[in-house]
């Protein structure tokens, strides 16, 4: 507050020291152009008399300095106010939010500048974001402790119940515990590969191969899995080499169909891998039950389960579509979730053929 005081006093000085400065200059400057005159055309004593200001002009041009000075003062407080009231809501509102308040948002008068306004604006954007950033990483502290939470609920169990000798400490029993260690396993590597995703540092290790042949492997590898699931598997591979980080390729293509698998109605699924107006694409569809339009805009965040899927029987974490997301971005590329023509989902990771782009987009992921 003693900043603006101090601002407002001097804006109030500066313009009464201009507005004096105004009628020094033009009562000064009469004065010379007369006695500019007065050198060329010389004037009688008489005629001098009368060209000289007498106490009445004195006095009028000492009111006319006051007027002159109170109308400048008047107009320099209006804007200081308009200046300074929302500087002054945006000094409070910092406060506010350095004391954790990210509530806080500043006002700017109607009356105010353009340019003050603009800041008030801004500032009031800035707090958004603060908020939300804040919003969103209380939700993924609450998720990764949720997801973290039943896999070592799972182990404390068993390992107690081992400790304890409830349990027989047979081969069963040592899979069950390294089937949780895995899920645990799986679970901070996506969360890792979508925390360096969102922040830009996922590594890349691009180069040119045969990836149809890779993804075929891949996928003969999850047939089965599908198989007991109640899916066909269908595959439509481009061959040929294609510039890419093959190993992200794969794990894409996992996650994509352990979705299906998990959330999808049993049936057909098709998996094409080829290229389209200098882009790459991978594409895996399913038949159904297809995802709302609505959903479909925020599917790849993490941790998001349409409402079908809510419940925890179907496993997952909510991470795999965040994976595949992250995966697009650190090649330059990007994710689609659409419905098919046959009322089934499809699910699509497209990026850059061109060697440059991706070189350039690796460069920027690398750790």
């Amino acid at each position: 507050m003693k900043g603006a005081n101090s601002l407002s006093r001097q804006i109030i000085l500066s313009m009464s020291a201009v507005v004096l400065c105004v009628i020094t200059l033009a009562i000064v400057g009469t004065y010379v152009f007369y006695g500019l005159l007065w050198s060329f055309a010389p004037l009688s004593d008489a005629e001098m008399d009368e060209w000289l200001p007498s106490g009445m002009e004195w006095a009028w041009m000492s009111l006319i300095t006051c007027v002159s000075l109170g109308v400048g003062v008047a107009a320099a407080i209006k804007l200081s106010r308009r200046i300074l009231m929302p500087l002054n809501s945006v000094a409070a509102s910092l406060r506010r939010l350095a004391d954790g308040d990210l509530d806080a948002r500043a006002v700017a008068p109607d009356q105010s500048l353009g340019e003050a306004a603009l800041l008030v604006d801004d500032f009031n954007s800035m707090a958004n974001r603060l908020k939300r950033m804040a919003e969103e990483q209380a939700f993924w502290n609450a998720a990764i402790a949720h997801e973290l939470r039943t896999p070592l609920t799972i182990l404390r169990g068993r390992l107690q119940g081992l400790a304890e000798g409830v349990f027989e400490p047979d081969t069963a029993q040592f899979y069950s515990l390294l089937t949780q260690v895995e899920g645990l396993t799986r679970l901070v590597e996506d969360l890792r590969v979508v925390g360096l995703g969102d922040s830009g540092y996922l590594k890349l290790e691009p180069d040119y191969a045969d990836l149809a042949t890779d993804l075929e492997a891949e996928a003969r590898l999850f047939e089965s899995s599908l198989r007991s699931a109640g899916f066909v598997l269908h595959l439509d591979l481009l061959k040929g080499p294609i510039r890419c980080d093959r190993a992200r390729i794969r794990q894409a293509l996992l996650a994509l169909l352990d979705n299906i698998r998990r959330h999808a109605t049993p049936g057909n699924v098709w998996v094409q891998l080829g290229s389209q107006h200098s882009r790459n694409f991978l594409r895996v569809t399913d038949e159904g039950p297809g995802v709302d339009d609505a959903f479909a805009t925020y599917i790849f965040d993490a941790f998001q389960r349409g409402e079908s899927s809510r419940s925890r029987a179907q496993g997952g974490s909510g991470l795999g579509l965040a994976v595949v997301r992250a995966i697009a971005i650190a090649h330059g590329g990007t994710v689609s979730c659409r419905t098919s023509i046959n009322g089934g989902t499809v699910f699509e990771l497209s990026w850059p053929t061109t060697t440059q782009s991706l070189d350039t987009d690796t460069e920027s992921t690398e750790v």
